[in-house]
């Protein structure tokens, strides 16, 4: 509407700025579990961090709270094709309706325990994280693949290192 007022002052929305740009990023868990270790190895294998980037170092050109961390959000916030069973065909802005950005996964092993019914992906289609990287297709098809072809045993690793996040 034209001419409506701000729900909150400048001076709150700054403070929930400062508070939400600070916020700690969740504790992993088990980092150095032995299968928690061998699914990082698995996930390294199968190419994930070709998207899934595990670091990046922030630079100097943000607030001083942020600069020159060292941050593990595990993704390259980047566009790239999942294929058509991901598809809603609704371009957005650069991205086509195959195209997705790389969520981080950081945090993602709490996302049941804060929700019992939380599902996986950008709408939740996906009931676990294997059945999300199963959803996975277009750039992502090999790394898919990689994942199939582990046993079972693998993919319990796997889940456990994506769960440790």
């Amino acid at each position: 509407m034209a001419g409506a007022h701000p729900e909150v002052s400048d001076n709150i929305l700054d403070k929930v700025a400062f508070y939400s740009q600070n916020l700690v990023v969740p504790v992993r868990a088990n980092a150095k579990d032995k299968t928690v270790l061998a699914g990082k190895q698995l996930f390294y294998d199968a190419g994930c961090i070709a998207c899934h980037t595990p670091s990046f170092t922030i630079g100097s050109a943000v607030a001083k709270e942020q600069a020159d961390q060292k941050i593990w959000p595990y993704t390259d916030l980047l566009l790239h094709d999942m294929g058509s069973w991901l598809a809603d065909h609704r371009p957005e802005f650069l991205a086509n309706g195959n195209e997705w950005c790389t969520p981080p996964i950081l945090g993602i092993g709490h996302s049941q325990v804060v929700d019992k019914t939380a599902g996986f992906l950008h709408d939740g289609r996906a009931r676990t994280l294997i059945e999300a990287i199963l959803w996975h297709d277009g750039e992502t098809a090999k790394s898919k693949q990689r994942v199939l072809a582990m046993s079972a045993s693998e993919h319990n690793a796997l889940i456990h290192f994506v769960e440790s996040l």
